[in-house]
């Protein structure tokens, strides 16, 4: 499959995901706000809170829900979302009519943030076979890296989860293979968060 054709298979699930469950953490095919929440709270622990205000991007940012999480602890700074889906991007701009807040499904809308942050765009393979999904993973984390001014953190899935709660549509990366990559290619500062109750992990870059 060509990179354009995983886009394409990828906007057209989330879209329908939309669709079907409006703007709430099953629209972005998460099973509750609570863990919807608990990995904004691992992603954003890249970020240095006590230079207020910077400019975060949300690679994937869906309908708009971490920007959400944010106002409500009074961030202040400024928030640029990507999708790869208009139907989310739409969503997320009648939900957030700020101007504060841009969303586009045209990535270069994230250079020049200080941090960009991905939750679970890299979880939904389909069918991609799975080489060929993690040449694509390895490709969007090079897009973090350059997005990304002061550091960038995503989060996967793990292939440390319990195998009978495995699913074929899913890709359950190795955390040690992506902290060594993120290690060697991107940053010396890298941490990894594999501990906070849910079948995934979080790397945090910060440079």
């Amino acid at each position: 499959m060509s990179p354009s054709s995983v886009l394409a298979s990828v906007r057209d699930y989330y879209t329908g995901r939309l669709l079907s469950h409006g703007p709430t953490p099953r629209g972005a095919d998460w099973n509750s706000a609570e863990s919807q929440q608990l990995r904004f709270e691992q992603l954003l622990r890249v970020c240095d809170r006590a230079e207020q205000p910077f400019v975060l991007g949300d690679y994937g940012c869906g309908y708009g829900a971490l920007l959400s999480f944010l106002r409500q602890r009074g961030f202040a700074g400024s928030f640029r979302g990507y999708d790869v889906s208009p139907a989310m991007v739409a969503e997320a701009r009648r939900q957030h009519p700020d101007c504060a807040a841009d969303f586009d499904t045209d990535e270069a809308i994230l250079h020049g943030a200080d941090y960009v942050v991905a939750s679970g765009v890299l979880n939904v393979k389909l069918a991609t076979p799975v080489a060929e999904w993690e040449a694509y993973a390895l490709g969007v984390l090079d897009r973090l890296a350059d997005l990304g001014r002061r550091g960038f953190a995503f989060n996967a899935l793990t292939r440390y989860s319990d195998p009978e709660r495995m699913r074929p549509d899913l890709y359950y990366a190795d955390p040690c293979r992506l902290f060594d990559r993120c290690k060697t290619r991107y940053a010396r500062n890298v941490a990894l968060l594999h501990d906070y109750g849910l079948y995934e992990f979080t790397i945090l870059v910060r440079r």
